[in-house]
């Protein structure tokens, strides 16, 4: 069994128009659920054995204020293909190509494309964390996803089950 945790970065800000999208930080509101998402991964089981993350420094910094709340810190790595507002087919590109038989493994980036390959991978799960993740995916939500697969390379659209979606105000 593989277990997938899609967490979209935490809260950005927008203080600063004249930044990049990528270089924009997190704003307060994300420097706090950040920490809280880790904290829920540790204490439900969901704790990562390998992350992949957008360049983005939203996606970083909640990377980094994630892991120091896990028992161990997993292997990281930084991948472009995560720095993606489409459909969800890069990300999961990433995931195909990094994950081999890791698992749980952490994936940090961004919606549309997060939310996308949530929805296109969840073919079942319970019914009111299915409807809350396709109702919203919001900054600082983490989707749990388990697939009857030994290796990343095989899984398909609708072959996972959603474990449990988590949004910071949840905790």
């Amino acid at each position: 069994m593989l277990r997938l945790l899609l967490l979209r970065h935490a809260k950005s800000s927008w203080d600063n128009p004249a930044l990049d999208d990528r270089d924009r930080p997190l704003n307060g509101r994300g420097e706090k659920a950040a920490p809280l998402m880790g904290r829920y991964m540790r204490e439900n089981g969901h704790a990562p054995r390998l992350a992949l993350c957008s360049p983005a420094i939203r996606a970083r910094q909640t990377l980094d204020l994630v892991v120091p709340q896990l028992d161990a810190a997993p292997p990281i790595h930084i991948d472009d293909r995560l720095y993606d507002f489409g459909d969800g087919t890069s990300p999961l590109a990433a995931l195909r190509g990094e994950g081999g038989t890791a698992s749980p493994i952490l994936v940090v980036g961004h919606n549309p494309s997060l939310e996308t390959l949530a929805d296109a991978l969840a073919g079942d799960g319970a019914r009111a964390a299915l409807k809350a993740m396709r109702r919203k995916f919001p900054t600082g939500a983490l989707a749990v996803i388990d697939f009857d697969a030994d290796d990343w390379a095989d899984i398909a659209p609708g072959a996972g089950t959603l474990v449990s979606f988590t949004r910071p105000k949840d905790l």
